[in-house]
Protein backbone atom coordinates (compact mmCIF):
# COMPACT_ATOMS: atom_id res chain seq x y z
CA UNK A 1 0.00 0.00 0.00
CA UNK A 2 1.23 3.44 -1.09
CA UNK A 3 1.60 5.99 2.22
CA UNK A 4 -1.51 7.47 2.86
CA UNK A 5 -1.31 11.65 2.18
CA UNK A 6 -3.35 11.80 5.93
CA UNK A 7 -3.07 9.61 8.84
CA UNK A 8 -4.49 9.99 12.01
CA UNK A 9 -3.94 7.32 14.94
CA UNK A 10 -5.39 7.45 17.95
CA UNK A 11 -6.59 10.93 17.93
CA UNK A 12 -8.32 12.01 21.93
CA UNK A 13 -9.42 15.47 21.53
CA UNK A 14 -12.23 17.68 22.60
CA UNK A 15 -12.59 21.31 23.67
CA UNK A 16 -11.99 20.24 27.95
CA UNK A 17 -8.52 18.00 28.44
CA UNK A 18 -10.86 16.17 31.06
CA UNK A 19 -13.60 15.38 28.75
CA UNK A 20 -12.80 14.19 25.17
CA UNK A 21 -15.23 14.07 22.71
CA UNK A 22 -12.58 12.01 19.99
CA UNK A 23 -11.42 8.65 21.82
CA UNK A 24 -8.46 6.54 19.66
CA UNK A 25 -9.75 7.61 16.68
CA UNK A 26 -7.83 6.70 13.33
CA UNK A 27 -8.40 7.03 10.07
CA UNK A 28 -6.21 7.53 6.48
CA UNK A 29 -6.71 8.99 3.73
CA UNK A 30 -5.15 8.52 -0.06
CA UNK A 31 -4.01 10.17 -2.66
CA UNK A 32 -7.07 11.19 -5.26
CA UNK A 33 -9.11 9.61 -2.81
CA UNK A 34 -12.56 11.37 -1.27
CA UNK A 35 -13.18 9.99 2.11
CA UNK A 36 -16.34 10.56 4.22
CA UNK A 37 -16.56 11.09 7.57
CA UNK A 38 -20.17 10.11 8.70
CA UNK A 39 -22.05 9.71 11.70
CA UNK A 40 -24.91 10.22 14.11
CA UNK A 41 -25.57 14.50 15.37
CA UNK A 42 -23.17 14.23 18.54
CA UNK A 43 -20.47 12.04 16.79
CA UNK A 44 -17.50 13.79 17.09
CA UNK A 45 -17.18 14.37 13.23
CA UNK A 46 -16.38 18.22 13.06
CA UNK A 47 -14.63 17.73 16.11
CA UNK A 48 -12.06 15.70 14.29
CA UNK A 49 -11.71 17.40 11.14
CA UNK A 50 -11.30 20.75 13.77
CA UNK A 51 -8.46 18.88 15.70
CA UNK A 52 -6.79 17.95 12.04
CA UNK A 53 -6.93 21.49 11.26
CA UNK A 54 -5.67 22.81 14.65
CA UNK A 55 -8.75 23.99 16.04
CA UNK A 56 -9.52 21.56 18.74
CA UNK A 57 -6.49 20.89 21.50
CA UNK A 58 -5.06 17.14 20.84
CA UNK A 59 -4.35 15.53 23.88
CA UNK A 60 -2.71 12.30 22.90
CA UNK A 61 -2.31 10.78 19.07
CA UNK A 62 -0.94 12.14 15.76
CA UNK A 63 -1.66 13.54 12.81
CA UNK A 64 0.93 12.91 9.71
CA UNK A 65 0.78 14.46 6.11
CA UNK A 66 2.92 12.03 3.90
CA UNK A 67 4.87 10.66 6.97
CA UNK A 68 5.47 14.03 8.69
CA UNK A 69 4.43 15.15 12.14
CA UNK A 70 1.89 17.78 11.47
CA UNK A 71 0.09 17.41 15.15
CA UNK A 72 -1.36 20.65 16.48
CA UNK A 73 0.17 22.87 13.95
CA UNK A 74 -2.33 25.79 13.44
CA UNK A 75 -4.63 26.59 10.37
CA UNK A 76 -2.53 29.13 9.02
CA UNK A 77 0.73 27.32 9.42
CA UNK A 78 -0.99 23.53 7.44
CA UNK A 79 -1.53 26.12 4.14
CA UNK A 80 2.40 26.24 3.98
CA UNK A 81 2.42 22.50 4.37
CA UNK A 82 -0.66 22.48 1.44
CA UNK A 83 -3.51 21.78 3.41
CA UNK A 84 -6.70 23.90 3.43
CA UNK A 85 -10.11 23.78 5.65
CA UNK A 86 -13.53 24.93 4.49
CA UNK A 87 -15.36 24.92 7.96
CA UNK A 88 -19.25 24.50 8.00
CA UNK A 89 -20.44 28.33 8.82
CA UNK A 90 -18.78 31.57 8.57
CA UNK A 91 -16.98 30.39 5.93
CA UNK A 92 -16.94 33.57 3.43
CA UNK A 93 -16.29 37.20 4.45
CA UNK A 94 -19.48 38.48 3.66
CA UNK A 95 -18.54 42.30 3.43
CA UNK A 96 -15.83 41.90 0.72
CA UNK A 97 -16.46 40.70 -2.44
CA UNK A 98 -15.87 37.55 -4.14
CA UNK A 99 -12.59 38.49 -5.83
CA UNK A 100 -11.42 39.69 -2.66
CA UNK A 101 -12.16 36.48 -0.19
CA UNK A 102 -10.55 34.61 -3.64
CA UNK A 103 -7.38 37.08 -3.02
CA UNK A 104 -6.97 35.83 0.11
CA UNK A 105 -6.36 32.76 -0.48
CA UNK A 106 -3.05 33.54 -1.59
CA UNK A 107 -1.37 35.66 1.37
CA UNK A 108 0.95 33.07 2.00
CA UNK A 109 1.75 33.20 -1.70
CA UNK A 110 0.88 36.31 -3.50
CA UNK A 111 3.05 35.14 -6.69
CA UNK A 112 0.56 32.09 -7.32
CA UNK A 113 -2.57 33.86 -7.06
CA UNK A 114 -2.86 34.69 -11.52
CA UNK A 115 -2.11 31.17 -12.03
CA UNK A 116 -4.65 30.07 -9.04
CA UNK A 117 -7.36 32.14 -9.68
CA UNK A 118 -7.78 30.81 -13.46
CA UNK A 119 -7.60 27.44 -12.32
CA UNK A 120 -10.61 28.26 -9.63
CA UNK A 121 -12.95 30.14 -12.35
CA UNK A 122 -12.38 27.64 -14.53
CA UNK A 123 -14.04 25.28 -11.88
CA UNK A 124 -16.04 27.49 -10.66
CA UNK A 125 -16.97 29.75 -13.84
CA UNK A 126 -20.15 31.42 -11.96
CA UNK A 127 -17.98 33.25 -9.95
CA UNK A 128 -16.43 35.47 -12.87
CA UNK A 129 -19.55 37.87 -13.04
CA UNK A 130 -19.25 37.69 -9.50
CA UNK A 131 -16.95 38.86 -8.58
CA UNK A 132 -17.23 42.51 -7.94
CA UNK A 133 -20.34 41.29 -5.55
CA UNK A 134 -20.44 41.20 -1.75
CA UNK A 135 -19.80 37.58 -0.45
CA UNK A 136 -22.50 37.88 1.67
CA UNK A 137 -24.87 38.95 -0.62
CA UNK A 138 -24.58 35.22 -2.75
CA UNK A 139 -27.09 32.51 -2.62
CA UNK A 140 -25.80 29.32 0.02
CA UNK A 141 -24.77 27.54 -3.04
CA UNK A 142 -22.25 30.53 -4.33
CA UNK A 143 -20.95 31.04 -1.26
CA UNK A 144 -20.10 27.63 -0.39
CA UNK A 145 -18.20 28.02 -4.05
CA UNK A 146 -16.75 30.93 -2.86
CA UNK A 147 -15.20 29.28 0.45
CA UNK A 148 -13.90 26.29 -1.36
CA UNK A 149 -12.82 28.43 -4.18
CA UNK A 150 -10.87 31.10 -1.68
CA UNK A 151 -9.20 27.40 -0.13
CA UNK A 152 -7.87 26.32 -3.86
CA UNK A 153 -6.55 29.11 -3.82
CA UNK A 154 -3.76 28.20 -1.32
CA UNK A 155 -3.02 25.34 -4.06
CA UNK A 156 -3.61 22.53 -1.03
CA UNK A 157 -2.75 18.64 -1.95
CA UNK A 158 -5.36 17.91 0.85
CA UNK A 159 -9.25 19.97 0.80
CA UNK A 160 -10.91 20.03 4.08
CA UNK A 161 -14.40 20.11 3.94
CA UNK A 162 -16.74 20.67 6.99
CA UNK A 163 -20.27 19.44 5.97
CA UNK A 164 -20.32 21.16 2.76
CA UNK A 165 -24.49 20.68 2.47
CA UNK A 166 -25.60 21.80 5.41
CA UNK A 167 -28.14 24.94 4.76
CA UNK A 168 -28.52 23.93 1.06
CA UNK A 169 -31.58 22.46 -0.54
CA UNK A 170 -31.42 19.18 -2.03
CA UNK A 171 -31.00 20.10 -5.84
CA UNK A 172 -28.01 22.95 -4.45
CA UNK A 173 -26.46 19.85 -2.31
CA UNK A 174 -25.94 17.79 -5.41
CA UNK A 175 -24.68 20.60 -7.45
CA UNK A 176 -22.09 21.44 -4.45
CA UNK A 177 -21.13 17.57 -4.36
CA UNK A 178 -20.87 17.48 -8.74
CA UNK A 179 -18.02 20.39 -7.53
CA UNK A 180 -16.42 18.47 -5.32
CA UNK A 181 -16.01 15.63 -7.58
CA UNK A 182 -14.54 18.29 -10.48
CA UNK A 183 -11.85 19.09 -7.40
CA UNK A 184 -10.65 15.94 -6.87
CA UNK A 185 -9.82 15.48 -10.42
CA UNK A 186 -7.85 18.15 -10.85
CA UNK A 187 -5.40 16.04 -8.07
CA UNK A 188 -6.96 17.76 -4.86
CA UNK A 189 -7.64 14.56 -1.88
CA UNK A 190 -10.64 15.30 -0.29
CA UNK A 191 -11.52 15.02 3.48
CA UNK A 192 -15.52 15.74 4.14
CA UNK A 193 -17.65 15.54 6.97
CA UNK A 194 -21.25 15.47 5.83
CA UNK A 195 -24.73 14.77 7.36
CA UNK A 196 -26.39 13.29 4.33
CA UNK A 197 -24.76 9.76 4.10
CA UNK A 198 -25.94 8.68 1.12
CA UNK A 199 -25.48 11.55 -1.18
CA UNK A 200 -21.57 11.84 0.41
CA UNK A 201 -21.08 8.13 -0.32
CA UNK A 202 -22.23 8.23 -3.68
CA UNK A 203 -18.76 10.81 -4.73
CA UNK A 204 -16.67 9.35 -2.36
CA UNK A 205 -13.94 6.31 -2.62
CA UNK A 206 -14.05 5.37 1.31
CA UNK A 207 -15.98 6.61 4.45
CA UNK A 208 -15.62 6.11 8.25
CA UNK A 209 -18.75 6.07 10.48
CA UNK A 210 -18.06 7.60 13.65
CA UNK A 211 -20.66 7.63 17.11
CA UNK A 212 -19.62 8.55 20.56
CA UNK A 213 -16.34 10.22 19.50
CA UNK A 214 -14.85 6.54 17.85
CA UNK A 215 -14.91 5.64 14.86
CA UNK A 216 -17.06 2.33 14.39
CA UNK A 217 -16.95 1.28 10.39
CA UNK A 218 -14.94 2.42 7.48
CA UNK A 219 -14.77 0.82 4.17
CA UNK A 220 -15.53 1.27 0.79
CA UNK A 221 -17.82 3.43 -0.10
CA UNK A 222 -19.88 1.47 -2.05
CA UNK A 223 -19.95 -0.92 0.67
CA UNK A 224 -21.11 1.16 3.35
CA UNK A 225 -23.97 2.34 1.43
CA UNK A 226 -25.23 -0.88 1.65
CA UNK A 227 -24.11 -2.02 5.37
CA UNK A 228 -27.36 -2.50 7.72
CA UNK A 229 -25.20 -1.43 10.69
CA UNK A 230 -24.82 1.92 8.68
CA UNK A 231 -28.16 2.43 8.74
CA UNK A 232 -29.02 1.11 12.18
CA UNK A 233 -26.44 4.53 13.14
CA UNK A 234 -28.41 6.93 11.41
CA UNK A 235 -32.22 5.53 12.39
CA UNK A 236 -31.41 5.00 15.74
CA UNK A 237 -32.36 1.06 15.28
CA UNK A 238 -30.55 -1.52 17.99
CA UNK A 239 -27.45 -3.53 16.46
CA UNK A 240 -24.22 -4.85 17.27
CA UNK A 241 -22.59 -1.93 16.24
CA UNK A 242 -24.72 0.44 18.77
CA UNK A 243 -23.79 -2.10 22.00
CA UNK A 244 -20.23 -1.79 21.00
Amino acid sequence: MPEPVLSIKNIEAGYTPSLPILRGVSLDVFEGEIVTILGPNGAGKSTLIKAIAGLVKISSGTVSLEGRDITGLATHELIRERVAYVPQSENVFARLSVEENLALGTLHNPTQHASQRRRVLDLFPDLEHLGHLAAGKLSGGQRQMVAVGRALMAAPKLLMVDEPSAGLSPKLAQVVFAQLVQVKQTGVTILMVEQNARAALQISDRGYVMAEGQEKVHGAAASLLENPEVGALYLGAKSRMARS
